[in-house]
């Protein structure tokens, strides 16, 4: 018991640092929302985008010291993933019904297409094959996640994994600050853009932050096509597994790394199943609508934080040190993403 207790203490003890800077940078980030409300009637900038924007500010003029990264890593991660379960709760059955069969087809078509078209052009810019994978994978499916599971599977080396997992973190950034502009520009309506930002942002948490600007059904939407899109990791993890010997023949140097088979857990992550069983709660009518306003509230609250925290962990710097073939590589293959899903929802006529 006292064992337990010290590693509960200790553990505490690294987190706290980081969490009380993210924490601070959140209420920097409400502080600077209401005063731009005051001067300007509006709240142009949600707190969430502030945060992100104010924590890679200060990331970007000062580096945290190894005593934050505990606790920043902590607030970007745990919060965010309780949200994303809360968020089950208020999941509209018209919500539901809206995400057809249609559309789930083509979640599925998106994924799919999407690796293929953004491995070859890795390939086409000269990246060995497994790193083309990580970025194909990580981009097309659900950012740090799919590269976490996938690298094991094709035997990537952590050289190539720790470039796909920071150019993530920075595109990830780029893309939850970029897409609400795009979807004022081209008009989207709130499913659209909903189902856009489901299709194209790199891990479910972001999605809240990127279609929080267009409302509730937009983030509902966003999470919805987002979750089926995760669950594609699965299928491709199996695929990938049995292309796997074919790698070396594909220009890398074999590793003689055992294909590895991961468990279910590292496949569908818990928060997953979480907001799936919320929403059958939520369905069955065992939260009563009174207590659904202060559990929004908890779950905005919770995200600003991680949005926070996700800033305080990017460094743009990592982008400028990086290699030009891979940055083409990864900035081509969102586009390429992003096109082939307003493709998507073009062709099935989405209201």
């Amino acid at each position: 018991m006292q064992a337990v207790l010290k590693q509960t203490t200790d553990y505490s003890s690294r987190v706290i640092p980081g969490l009380v800077l993210s924490i601070l940078v959140t209420i920097a980030a409400y502080a600077l929302t209401e005063l731009e409300e005051q001067l300007t009637g509006h709240a142009w900038l949600e707190a969430l985008v502030m945060a992100i924007l104010i924590g890679t500010a200060v990331r970007s003029l000062w580096t945290p010291s190894e005593r934050c990264n505990e606790g920043i890593r902590f607030s970007a991660k745990i919060p965010l993933e309780i949200a994303v379960v809360l968020l089950g709760l208020s999941l509209s059955s018209q919500t539901i019904s809206a995400v057809g069969g249609s559309l789930l087809g083509g979640i599925a078509v998106v994924v799919f297409a999407a690796i293929l078209i953004s491995f070859a052009l890795g390939r086409l810019l000269g990246l060995p094959a497994r790193m083309a994978l990580l970025v194909a994978c990580g981009n097309s499916i659900c950012g740090n996640s799919a590269i976490a599971a996938v690298a094991p599977v094709i035997g990537a080396d952590s050289d190539d994994v720790a470039a796909s997992i920071a150019f993530t973190a920075v595109l990830g950034v780029v893309v939850v600050l970029a897409l609400p502009l795009l979807g004022g520009l081209l008009h989207m309506s709130d499913f659209q853009y909903g189902t856009l930002a489901g299709l194209t942002v790199y891990a479910v948490p972001q999605v809240l932050a990127a279609a929080a600007p267009l409302g509730s059904v937009a983030v509902h939407t966003g999470t919805l096509v987002k979750l089926v899109r995760v669950l594609m990791l699965g299928p491709v993890c199996v695929i990938l597994a049995m292309l796997r010997p074919h790698l070396a023949g594909a220009g890398d140097n074999d590793t003689d790394v055992v294909p590895v088979r991961l468990p279910v857990h590292k496949l569908v992550p818990w928060f997953i199943i979480g907001f799936l069983v919320m929403a059958v709660v939520r369905s069955m009518n065992l939260v009563p609508d009174v207590a659904l306003p202060p559990i929004s509230t908890v779950t905005t609250l919770l995200t600003v934080l991680s949005m926070a925290a996700l800033g305080l962990g990017v460094d743009v710097r990592v982008v400028a040190r990086a290699g030009g073939r891979v940055t083409a590589a990864v900035v081509l293959s969102l586009l390429a993403l992003g096109l082939i899903s307003l493709g998507l929802i073009h062709l099935i006529g989405m209201a």
